[in-house]
C-alpha cells in the first residue's frame, strides 16, 4: 500500500510526485472523444492553428484527471473512504501536445470526523507543473481516509 493513513498526514506535508507523463495526440484525442467533448481547440488541427495557440490544446479535463491520478499513489491509494471534493480548480497555462507534466501535493488541512470514529478527513492543494516549472492545473481535494489500524 503507498497512500497514508488518516493519521500520518500533517499540515504543510508536501509530496513531490515522482511520476510524470509526457501527453500525447493520443491521449488528448481518445480522452476528448470518450467524453464526448468536441471542442475544435482539442480535435481540428485546423481550427487549433487558426486561433491565438497556433496549435491543438490539451482537454482540460484530461490535465485535471492526470494530475489526480498522479496524485492518487503516494496520498491515498489503500487508505481511501471516500473523495470528498475538488474546489478551486484553476488552470492558469494550457498544455500542449508534448508537455511532460509533473505533480506535487501539500497538505492544508487535517481533521478528524466527526462522524465516522478511525477516520479523517485531509485536504491536499494538488500542483501540476510542465516542463518549464509553470502551474497547468491545480485544486484542493478533500478526502475521507482511514486511520492508522490498531495492532
Amino acid at each position: 500500500m503507498a497512500g497514508r493513513y488518516f493519521d500520518e498526514w500533517q499540515i504543510g506535508d508536501v509530496v513531490v510526485h515522482e511520476l510524470r507523463r509526457t501527453v500525447t495526440e493520443t491521449d488528448n484525442l481518445l480522452f476528448s472523444t470518450m467524453t464526448h467533448n468536441t471542442q475544435p481547440l482539442h480535435l481540428d488541427a485546423e481550427a487549433a492553428r487558426a486561433s491565438e495557440f497556433g496549435q491543438i490544446l490539451v482537454n482540460g479535463t484530461f490535465t485535471f484527471s492526470l494530475m489526480v491520478g498522479i496524485t492518487v499513489g503516494d496520498t491515498t491509494a489503500g487508505t481511501l473512504v471516500a473523495n470528498l471534493g475538488y474546489d478551486a480548480l484553476r488552470m492558469p497555462k494550457p498544455v500542449f501536445i508534448g508537455d511532460t507534466l509533473r505533480a506535487e501535493s501539500e497538505v492544508t488541512e487535517v481533521r478528524p470526523s466527526k462522524s465516522r470514529p478511525g477516520q479523517g478527513i485531509v485536504t491536499w492543494q494538488h500542483r501540476m507543473r510542465n516542463q518549464r516549472d509553470e502551474i497547468v492545473c491545480e485544486c484542493l481535494r478533500s478526502a475521507l481516509l482511514k486511520s492508522r489500524p490498531a495492532t
